[in-house]
């Protein structure tokens, strides 16, 4: 039961983060489509969905504590993009430090994706409740407040 619970969650995690490099990403003509043809439309009125959950610190607390069981093993515990499942697969993470990351997916759409799956990646709905979900939000949006930007990390890496 637990292992299925794993491979659901990476299933989610890996779908909600192709959909958001997807669209951060502006498609040209010669772009091939996506790998998965199952990827879902999200529902306008999804896009408008206003997370009813405060950002308070609890709320960033819960999300980071279920972002620490179900996410981090393919986004990284700090939301890098480099977890271990993610290395293992050889998977290309958005990383979520970056400010810029997410600028362009609502709340709404976050929701969406993490609620109802997206792609290969299975629903959450029997899982988690609306709340759980919104204070994922919550901390996904943090992430990027409460640690060094990418930028900073790369540039200290190449000095002498």
């Amino acid at each position: 039961m637990w292992t299925r619970s794993l491979v659901l969650s990476a299933l989610l995690v890996l779908a909600f983060s192709c959909h958001v490099q997807q669209a951060q990403s502006s498609k040209s003509a010669e772009e091939k489509p996506p790998a998965s043809s199952t990827a879902a439309t999200i529902p306008p009125e999804a896009l408008k969905v206003v997370n009813p959950v405060k950002p308070t610190a609890s709320s960033i607390a819960a999300g980071k504590k279920k972002f620490g069981y179900d996410c981090a093993m393919c986004h990284g515990a700090d939301g890098d993009g480099k977890g271990d499942l993610a290395v293992d697969m050889k998977l290309k993470m958005i990383d979520y430090r970056d400010a810029a990351t997410l600028k362009s997916v609502t709340d709404g759409e976050m929701f969406y994706v993490i609620k109802n799956g997206n792609g290969q990646m299975p629903s959450e709905a029997d899982r988690l409740k609306d709340e759980d979900i919104w204070n994922l939000v919550n901390y996904i949006r943090s992430i990027p407040k409460n640690s060094k930007p990418p930028v900073a990390e790369k540039a200290k890496a190449d000095a002498p």
